[in-house]
């Protein structure tokens, strides 16, 4: 098969699609014939070399991806070849095929294609097991996404919404900001010409937000803690911001905050199709009812990856950016 590899570590130009072995299925696993695969924040930093993929997961980039089934192990029971799937991944998703454990994939949901249910899986999954199954985020709440208008923050609006949150973002253009409102995000701060904690705190009558999801991390961690209401609840799961920070730790004690962190691909197989069965429980059928929609920026042919990278670096993007196979 054919599959992107990361000829060493470096800029988006080291990606070259090269011929390379077919994955070989252990027998809890499915083979899928990929159909498209979307980019995630993630491979442009395992491309550097500094996110390596867990023990025992594909060497080439991608976390997630859509298909079809063409073989399956002898334990699995659920999948047949020729069902049309969607799946999170651990790597291997800029390739022709890859072999999934069988708790990590998903039926495509009704009324997306194929390729645009691509878009779905690790963001869904991201977002659902830190600010649902985690942060328990629930009806009535306040909800900041920071960079409202990524893949992540795309659904994060709308799944949200659904659920009956008041939803701010913040975003750098007026482009970003006026898809993040059409998405249904209430609040829109312009982070580059307004100081976030200034207007949440003036949207909430000076309470702060009940639940933040944060890609950028140190230097955004102390304005998080201030954004927050009592009991607010801080997830963290990127570090655009950097690591390091100094931060007053007196708001935590007074205001009963929570400041947690997680990422999804160093997880456990088991703990991985946990977060699944809950995404198809509780996510899909919103997807079928139409409520959230996949934002697919643009597609490239697996062949320009290193294309596909520069837009992504670039930022100019609003939601997903898929490779189609």
């Amino acid at each position: 098969m054919k599959a992107v590899v990361i000829t060493s570590p470096g800029g988006p130009e080291v990606l070259k699609l090269q011929g390379v072995e077919d994955p070989q299925i252990k027998d809890d696993e499915i083979l899928i014939k990929i159909a498209a695969t979307a980019l995630n924040r993630a491979d442009t930093l395992q491309r550097q070399g500094k996110y390596p993929p867990p023990k025992g997961d594909s060497e080439y980039p991608g976390l997630e991806c859509s298909g079809t089934v063409e073989a399956v192990g002898k334990d699995v029971t659920r999948w047949q070849i020729g069902d049309q799937v969607c799946a999170l991944i651990g790597g291997g998703g800029y390739a022709e095929k890859v072999a999934v454990p069988t708790g990590q994939v998903l039926p495509i949901p009704s009324g997306v294609s194929l390729q645009d249910a691509a878009s779905f899986p690790e963001v869904v999954c991201t977002v659902w097991s830190t600010i649902f199954m985690t942060s328990k985020l629930s009806s009535g709440e306040t909800f900041l996404i920071h960079g409202g208008s990524s893949g992540i923050g795309t659904f994060a609006i709308q799944m949200a919404k659904c659920l009956g949150v008041k939803v701010f973002i913040t975003a750098g253009s007026e482009e970003k900001l006026a898809a993040c409102k059409e998405l249904g995000a209430d609040v829109c701060i312009n982070y580059k010409s307004e100081d976030f904690v200034t207007r949440i705190k003036e949207e909430t009558g000076g309470k702060g937000v009940d639940v933040i999801l944060d890609n950028i991390g140190g230097s955004y961690f102390q304005r998080n803690l201030d954004s927050l209401n009592v009991d607010g609840r801080l997830f963290i799961i990127g570090f655009m911001g950097g690591t390091v920070t100094q931060v007053n730790l007196g708001c935590l004690l007074a205001r009963r905050l929570t400041v947690q962190a997680a990422g999804l691909r160093s997880r456990s197989a088991k703990n991985k199709a946990q977060i699944v069965r809950e995404v198809e429980k509780n996510v899909w059928p919103a997807i079928a009812a139409g409520k959230v929609k996949p934002v697919v920026y643009k597609y490239f042919p697996l062949a320009e990856a290193a294309e596909a990278h520069q837009l992504m670096e670039s930022g100019k993007h609003i939601g997903k950016i898929l490779l189609a196979v």
